[in-house]
């Protein structure tokens, strides 16, 4: 698969029993992270379990077109010879991010207080979304910019080599836009601020302590508050990625709504800042059981024992949605074969994001029979119950791998197969999502237009 070539139309049907052990890949945010800080450290990084998804391998790109000399092993094992705080050196192209969102803010934020002007570029899909949450808050440490209309890739961003250190409240829960924010301050003296009102992913406040930078995160009255203190020597680490609990989402979900299943999801990272979608499926009657919890490259992670269950719809409540936002998704499916009515409301998010999500879920899953109702911060399922999914529909991806995911999950346990327009853009974080499943008992063909 490719996230950036032809089109792949693909069609999933309904499955029999699903059984087995679904290694999913590594975390997909931890293994940007791992690559960018072991570029920025001063010494060799040695990275095991990386995901070697196309938004990963892209930002690996970047790091080397930036001085660092990045080398794949083989079998997810990578090194990364960093070149230092600071220490980054013009490339002699433009950065291409790809698919992914995640990879272009944290690599604008890194490159922010060095001396120099990249030009970011993506695909169609990348170039659509909103860069002026990132480029705003990095203007504050003396960057410029320019971009298309609405600060949109391609962009030029033009660091300083005269770098202050900023206090900074994000308007809205992203931990893209934190972790730019903390990425620039590395290279400014004096302490850089981060408030954000609700917390979101920390995975990059973890990394940053595990590679030597003074960290320090408190409970305030505005939120959580995050200080940085800048012009750290970095050192470099052995970083073990745990499997992507946003990945391991569409097994545990297929798992749940195919009558019959049982199946094993190992390694898969709990932290609570990441684990609101097994929070909601629990509460919404999911028979999941986290066996042998344990810590792997400074993150928690447990084993997933998943079986079929019958499933009540619920709220979910506003409060949760920054430690789910990239599984509400497959969570909308899941809550089409559930009884009763669930809503998602504080998602506005979603319209962000690879595609607008609300949209596109809410029109696929009307093409399957299924009601909902949105609007611009809320999406709400009105559950067909366990057998009550008609499907028989082509769904629009939007060059987005999670809606792709989300609608072949629900063909698995609909009255009739599930199309989607193009499945390639999944190689972008699942790259072995169609030999996982097949191999767990999904039947999911590429198909011909």
């Amino acid at each position: 698969m490719s996230g950036h070539g032809t089109p792949i139309p693909m069609t999933s049907r309904k499955s029999g029993p699903l059984s087995g052990v679904a290694s999913v890949p590594g975390d997909k945010s931890i293994s940007h992270r791992a690559l960018i800080f072991g570029a920025m450290a001063v010494g060799e990084t040695k990275i095991t379990g990386l995901l070697e998804g196309q938004d990963v391998l892209d930002t690996a790109k970047a790091m080397q077109a930036l001085g660092a000399d990045v080398v794949d092993h083989g079998a997810g094992e990578w090194s990364v010879h960093g070149v230092g705080v600071g220490g980054f050196s013009e490339p002699d192209n433009v950065i291409d991010c790809g698919n992914s969102g995640t990879g272009v803010r944290l690599i604008m934020g890194c490159v922010a207080t060095s001396p120099f002007a990249v030009t970011f570029t993506g695909d169609a899909s990348l170039n659509k979304r909103p860069m002026g949450r990132v480029t705003d808050p990095l203007a504050l440490f003396g960057t410029t910019s320019v971009g298309r209309s609405g600060g949109r890739l391609p962009l030029t961003l033009v660091g300083t080599g005269d770098a202050t250190p900023v206090e900074y409240t994000t308007p809205m829960p992203s931990a893209q836009v934190k972790s730019a924010v903390l990425l620039a301050g590395l290279n400014a003296p004096g302490k850089t601020v981060v408030i954000e009102k609700e917390a979101t992913r920390d995975h990059t406040e973890r990394m940053l302590r595990g590679f030597g930078a003074e960290v320090v995160t408190e409970k305030v009255a505005e939120g959580y508050k995050i200080t940085l203190t800048g012009r750290p020597e970095l050192k470099p680490q052995v970083v073990a990625v745990p499997r992507d609990p946003s990945s391991a989402a569409f097994p545990v979900c297929a798992a749940l709504i195919v009558e019959g299943s049982d199946i094993l999801v190992p390694g898969v990272s709990q932290n609570t800042t990441r684990n609101g979608l097994y929070t909601t499926l629990v509460e919404m009657g999911a028979d999941i059981t986290f066996e042998n919890p344990r810590e792997e490259g400074g993150e928690p992670v447990a084993d997933l024992r998943v079986k079929y269950s019958q499933l009540k719809g619920i709220e979910v409540p506003p409060a949760r949605a920054a430690s789910m936002i990239d599984e509400y998704p497959v969570l909308s499916v899941v809550a089409s074969f559930a009884t009763g009515t669930t809503v998602m409301k504080g998602v506005k998010e979603l319209r962000v994001k690879e595609s607008d999500r609300i949209d596109a879920m809410a029109r696929g899953l009307e093409k399957c029979g299924v009601k909902i109702e949105e609007d611009q911060d809320t999406l709400i399922v009105h559950g067909c119950g366990p057998k009550g999914v008609k499907g028989g529909a082509t769904c629009a991806t939007f060059i987005d791998h999670r809606i792709a995911m989300s609608f072949l999950v629900m063909g698995m346990a609909s009255n009739e197969p599930v199309s989607v327009d193009d499945g390639s853009p999944i190689a972008t974080s699942f790259p072995v999502f169609e030999t996982l499943m097949a191999a767990l008992g999904a039947s999911i063909q590429r198909t011909n237009r």
